[in-house]
């Protein structure tokens, strides 16, 4: 399969590309997403064989405004529409109880379906030119590092899809929060680029699913992406050392050996000379740590590395959504620096 190129202006030709059941990559202010009709259980299928993702691992259907949820849920609660006012269009994902037309492969036959409306500019404009809720999951091969570029994506999915836009980097960097409005109180899934400190503001108290902070196991059924499975892994383990940056930096030195590799904050860059290295920016920055950790870890599957050691934010903000991704490309293999 030729991937044509596409950029900003060929909206038209991205709407239909979306509309006859084909795949595109499309930008958004997170990651880009492998799009399909999110109507259409053959190109909502396809979406699964391009990147070899496992069929119990629901997608999220994306929308141009928050007037579409009637269109594909019902039982939606007043929450739902004050989240949208507060934080659409935006990273904020809301599961809800879904409607019979949306396909079982979009929520891998769960009776709830996760609901976004991006801020992206360029995604915008496709998913009102397409006029279809666009299913789609971050655009790179099933357990790597999500891709925040045009060419990161093609990396993964050159020849697998029909076209891809290149909107520019993204702008988070990380994927949307999504929180479950389904369970009283509201359960945070996943954290993302809306904070957990945002959502306790907006909806008073929100529980943090266990599955944030370890990995669910194999009877488990996950109720929204990235809950599973190893995410965001590149070739080479990965180690997380926890802790004030200073100390995890010391951690890494002392324990790192010949032929590993390290992330790091831009003030400890001096520490690893010698080895490979990608920095996430200043140790006070997390927002810029966001943008940057999938493109770290990405970058390492060329150097043959043998191990990767990443220092990792505090818990709180964004922080807690580079945590996560970093945490479950490690497996949630964490060493805590003292």
């Amino acid at each position: 399969m030729h991937t044509q190129r596409l950029q900003p202006r060929d909206t038209a030709e991205a709407a239909e590309i979306l509309r006859r059941g084909g795949l595109l990559g499309i930008p958004t202010e997170t990651v880009y997403g492998l799009g399909a009709n999110g109507l259409n259980p053959d190109a909502v299928g396809h979406i699964f064989a391009a990147k070899g993702r496992p069929q119990d691992n629901p997608l999220i259907l994306h929308i141009p405004s928050a007037d579409w949820l009637e269109r594909y849920c019902v039982d939606i609660p007043d929450t739902a529409y004050a989240l949208a006012e507060r934080f659409w269009p935006g990273p904020l994902t809301m599961v809800l109880r879904r409607k019979r037309v949306v396909p079982d492969v979009v929520t891998a036959g769960l009776d709830t379906v996760g609901m976004r409306c991006p801020a992206h500019p360029v995604c915008r404009a496709i998913l009102a030119a397409a006029d279809v809720p666009v299913a789609a999951p971050s655009g790179n091969t099933s357990g790597r590092p999500s891709p925040t570029t045009a060419a990161g994506m093609l990396e993964d999915m050159d020849g697998k899809i029909d076209g891809i836009v290149d909107g520019g980097p993204c702008a988070v960097g990380v994927e949307s929060t999504i929180v479950d409005l389904t369970v009283m109180p509201p359960r945070l899934l996943r954290p993302g680029g809306v904070t957990l400190e945002q959502l306790r503001d907006a909806l008073g108290e929100v529980v943090v699913d266990p599955a944030v902070t370890r990995l669910m196991g194999a009877g488990e059924q996950p109720r929204a992406p990235g809950m599973k499975y190893r995410h965001y892994a590149p070739k080479a383990p990965v180690t997380v050392v926890q802790g004030a940056p200073a100390a995890a930096a010391r951690y890494i030195q002392a324990h790192m050996a010949p032929g590993d590799g390290v992330i790091c904050f831009d003030e400890y860059a001096g520490l690893f000379a010698g080895h490979p290295l990608e920095q996430l920016g200043p140790s006070t920055d997390v927002p810029e740590q966001a943008r940057r950790v999938f493109e770290a870890l990405r970058w390492f599957d060329g150097t043959g590395v043998s191990r990767i050691w990443a220092q990792c934010p505090a818990a709180a903000g964004i922080g807690l959504a580079v945590a996560n991704r970093l945490n479950k490309a490690a497996g949630f293999h964490i060493v805590r620096a003292e």
